[in-house]
């Protein structure tokens, strides 16, 4: 039987992460307070944030006339904010400002972004760091044990219940594991219908790290303008099965991600869509159906950092 709509997964951490989740990347800032506010009333309780997004201070404003007028509770929530690239050597300092946009004296969640430290710019700025020759920056001063130990201590001193990585794969992801005192909670990665990372899935849910699916519509229309990619939510078996359901592809798609125990946060900067990415509770996807989805992976990877920073880090 499907989950229910407050469905929830256990961290290795003790705590609780709604499975679905709101992504605020790419969303305006004017919007911020009118979309996150819609979806509180939808029934989310779960947002995704990063310092790179440049809109931390909006959500902070909207959650603090959240809490002030009553819509919800600063406990009933599940906040998450990133670690940029540029402030791997200056973890706190990061941590603590982004807690000030947020308005907030915890995070539910802090994830190191990318497993890549680059010239520092400034904390809370995040433009990507370009050497003359239009390549990343990278700071080799920095190794990635050093910022886990760092984000190792937010947790002694109470400012974050929960860490973890992003855009880890299995080799950085086991070297996490060798290394942490405190074992990542969560690694949020890329994964949709056309690029399954299956091997990288299990790993990570084997070693007790939650995988939480940042791209869960794969090339929905936001990446399609951003990155150029083909969409999932257009394939053929996805679009027969949604029909088969009575469902949207998206919503097909995003109860894929929760059949594979992944939490998904969707983006969207339509109000009607939340109520749509939010109904993904009240059906099962047959297990047939599911060996119909995993058929269809292209190994097609649609968040493509190489075209700013002039670097593959996923080579």
């Amino acid at each position: 039987m499907a989950a229910a709509k407050d469905a929830a997964v256990a961290l290795s951490s003790g705590h609780r992460m709604p499975a679905v989740g709101l992504g605020v990347w790419r969303m305006d800032k004017p919007d911020v307070r009118g979309l996150i506010h819609a979806a509180l009333r939808v029934g989310y309780r779960h947002l995704d944030c990063a310092a790179d997004y440049q809109n931390e201070a909006e959500v902070g404003d909207a959650l603090a006339e959240a809490f002030q007028t009553g819509l919800v509770k600063r406990e009933d929530l599940f906040i998450t904010t990133k670690l940029w690239n540029s402030d791997h050597g200056h973890v706190l300092e990061a941590c603590k400002d982004s807690l000030k946009k947020l308005q907030l004296d915890y995070l539910d969640l802090y994830l190191i972004h990318f497993p890549v430290a680059t010239r520092h710019t400034g904390v809370g700025t995040t433009s990507s760091a370009l050497g003359d020759d239009g390549v990343l920056d990278i700071d080799t001063t920095i190794s990635l044990e050093t910022t886990w130990h760092a984000m190792e201590e937010l947790v002694s001193m109470g400012l974050v219940r929960s860490i973890g990585i992003s855009n880890y794969d299995i080799f950085l992801t086991r070297d996490c594991l060798a290394y942490a005192k405190i074992k990542p909670a969560v690694n949020q990665i890329e994964t949709h219908p056309y690029f399954q990372r299956d091997s990288l899935v299990k790993f990570c849910q084997k070693h007790g790290i939650c995988v939480t699916a940042h791209t869960p519509l794969g090339g929905s229309t936001a990446n399609t303008e951003w990155f150029g990619s083909v969409s999932c939510l257009d394939d053929p078996v996805i679009k027969s099965l949604a029909e088969k359901y009575g469902k949207t592809p998206a919503q097909l798609v995003l109860r894929w991600g929760l059949q594979r125990n992944t939490v998904v946060i969707p983006k969207t900067s339509k109000v009607e869509r939340l109520q749509e990415n939010f109904e993904v509770f009240d059906f099962d996807i047959s297990g047939e159906d599911m060996e119909k989805m995993k058929a269809i992976d292209r190994n097609y990877r649609t968040n493509q950092p190489a075209k700013f920073w002039g670097i593959d880090l996923f080579a």
